[in-house]
């Protein structure tokens, strides 16, 4: 089972930058993608669903906003939309979906930079979130949380750490949020395959065009699994050069395979 989180920052200026193109390369049976700021009605489907895949849409109350999907050429058993909590599901920020006995998560973590209200806000969320996914481990064991997490765990995550010591997504609070996550039984799936790796980064700043010329990036966006999957990662990687949003696709693969869409 190959899987894929991009943030795609607007899947309709994504798709204007060859996005649909990439999908024809066959880079994963599922593709979680966060920010798509549309709806399924706002998208040419028919060029996506020729290529094999089934779409998913969550998309948030305000138009143009946030907003969660899931391609898949796997065909999930059953589809969740949103957590719940009303104001994470108001702006579409997490869907989910059972492949057998594994849950995938798609989740679009809330940004804190622009302003004090919403990094509150974050704080909030995350900890709805960590709830919501506890319960969610007593019925479902086997869990993929993918997405922008929008939070650099380590130094070695961040071109500056030292700079950015005091910058949302990098701040004392949410790294030890992120420790906290991982260590209630989640792994870094990329760590696991490239635990020292530096320079591997999944997001630039747009307000330099020369940040992403230069790897001054963050790795923001993140595919964990529950413990017990561990074992089943084959791969994991980014790809910072398919270049449709100021993201990039991060990738794992995991030895769990399941039967083709028809």
């Amino acid at each position: 089972m190959r899987i894929i989180s991009y943030n795609v920052n607007g899947l309709r200026a994504a798709i204007k930058k060859g996005f649909v193109d990439w999908l024809a390369t066959n880079p994963a049976d599922i593709i979680c993608l966060q920010e798509t700021k549309a709806t399924e009605n706002d998208i040419d489907l028919f060029a996506i669903e020729k290529l094999g895949y089934e779409t998913h849409w969550f998309s948030a109350i305000k138009k143009g906003y946030s907003s969660v999907a899931i391609f898949t050429k796997i065909k999930p058993l059953h589809v969740v939309k949103g957590t719940g909590h009303s104001m994470s599901d108001a702006e579409g920020r997490v869907i989910s979906a059972d492949f057998g006995d594994l849950t995938l998560i798609n989740a679009y973590f809330p940004s804190g930079t622009s302003g004090d209200e919403r990094q509150a806000y974050k704080y909030v969320w995350l900890d709805e979130f960590y709830e919501y996914i506890n319960d969610l481990k007593k019925k479902r064991k086997k869990l993929v949380i993918v997405g922008d997490y929008n939070i650099a765990h380590r130094a070695i995550d961040i071109h500056d750490p030292k700079g950015n010591k005091n910058s949302s997504g990098f701040l004392p609070e949410e790294r030890a949020w992120m420790d906290k996550w991982l260590e209630a039984g989640m792994i870094d799936s990329f760590r696991v395959i490239h635990p020292d790796e530096t320079g591997a980064y999944s997001w630039w700043s747009q307000r330099f065009p020369s940040v992403r010329l230069q790897n001054k990036g963050w790795r923001i966006d993140y595919i964990c699994t529950t413990n017990n999957l561990k074992k089943q990662v084959k791969d994991a990687a980014i790809f910072p050069e398919v270049k449709h949003s100021d993201h990039c696709p991060v990738y794992v693969e995991l030895e769990a395979p399941l039967d083709p869409l028809p």
